[in-house]
Formats: structure tokens, sequence, C-alpha cells
């Protein structure tokens, strides 16, 4: 009699996918920023400066109201000394004088010869110069240089780890595979065309 049923087994499917650990390394970058700043040249002058003061020689030739009376005032004094000079001069003679002198001459005569000295109308106009200062001249030269300003910016390698990976994948899900392969079944047996009656003789 052969089997009526057949069982079929299918195995289970794994498909491993593995991906390496690796370790990379990212160079680091450089970058240069470069920026100038202009100076030049720079002069300063100033030329001499000469100063001329005419005040005395002008106050010589036609001088202010107030130079006028401080001269006058100058004048007279000096005129009164020289007055209380020759009168005490003149005093003291006739205190010493001697039978027979003729003082009154000599006076007279001194008198008239101080005069012809004091007018005889000479005189040097103007009799102050101009004062003459000055200032130095100046000359100043600055120079600086252009200005070069270098800027670096450096950035660090960085490392990046990427661990290993392992991915399972069930490609076939285990089975059993039941398979029924004998002929058709009939109820009653007898109703099978090709039945045979079995001999249950003893």
């Amino acid at each position: 009699m052969k089997p009526l049923i057949e069982i079929t087994t299918v195995p289970i499917q794994i498909e491993m996918k593995t991906t390496n650990a690796k370790l990379e390394y990212a160079r680091g970058t450089a970058e240069m920023e470069i920026s100038r700043e202009k100076n030049g040249l720079q002069i300063k002058s100033r030329p001499i400066k000469v100063n001329i003061d005419t005040f005395e020689a002008r106050n010589s030739l036609s001088p202010t109201l107030a130079r006028y009376l401080q001269q006058s005032a100058e004048k007279g004094r000096q005129a009164s000394y020289e007055a209380t000079a020759t009168y005490a001069r003149q005093g003291q003679l006739l205190l010493e004088t001697q039978v027979g002198e003729e003082l009154i001459t000599q006076f007279s005569e001194e008198a008239m010869m101080k005069d012809v000295k004091t007018n005889v109308g000479l005189d040097f106009l103007p009799k102050g110069g101009a004062e003459i200062t000055w200032d130095p001249g100046e000359l100043n030269i600055r120079y600086e240089m252009d200005k070069l300003n270098i800027d670096w910016r450096m950035g660090t390698g960085d490392f990046e780890f990427t661990p290993g990976d392992i991915e399972f994948t069930v490609t076939q899900r285990p089975d059993v595979v039941i398979k029924y392969i004998g002929g058709p079944i009939y109820v009653p047996p007898s109703s099978d065309p090709n039945y045979e009656p079995v001999d249950v003789t003893i």
C-alpha cells in the first residue's frame, strides 16, 4: 500500500550582512586673510617769521601823547637837577670869593656857553632803530610704512568613528508542507469503482 501523505519541510533562510567598523580622519582646513593699512608721507612746513618792532623809532619822530608827557617830565626833572647843581656851585664860589674877582662875568659866560651847547639844534632822528626778532622756521616730515596684517585661521583635524554593523534578514520562513498524495476516499468504501472486498475469512 502506497503512502497517502507526503510531508515536506521548508528550512528557514537567513541573509546576514555585515559592515566593518571604520575610523575616518578629516583634515583641518586653513584660511588666510590679508588686509593692508595705508599710511604715507606727511610734510608740515612753517616758514621763518620776522617780527619788526618800530615803536621806539616812531616815538622818536612823532611821539604819542603819553610818551611826549613822559619825555617833557623827564626833561623838566633833568633841568631842575642841573639848575640846582648850578646854583649850589655858584653859591659855593660866592662864599669863597676874594676881593677883585669878577664872578658875575664868569657866571654870565658859563650861562651863555651852556645855552650855546644846548640850543645848537643838531639831533639824529630817529633816535632808536627798529627792533627785529624772528621765529625760526620749522619742517616736520613724518613717514609711516603701510601695515600688512595677516590673519591665519586653522581648523584642527577631526576623527570620525563608524562602528561595525551586523544585519540579519529572514528571506524565507520555516514551513512544513503536508500533501495528500493518495487517491480519493469513498464513503462508503464500496462505492469505489476499484473496490475489492476484503477477505476476512479465517
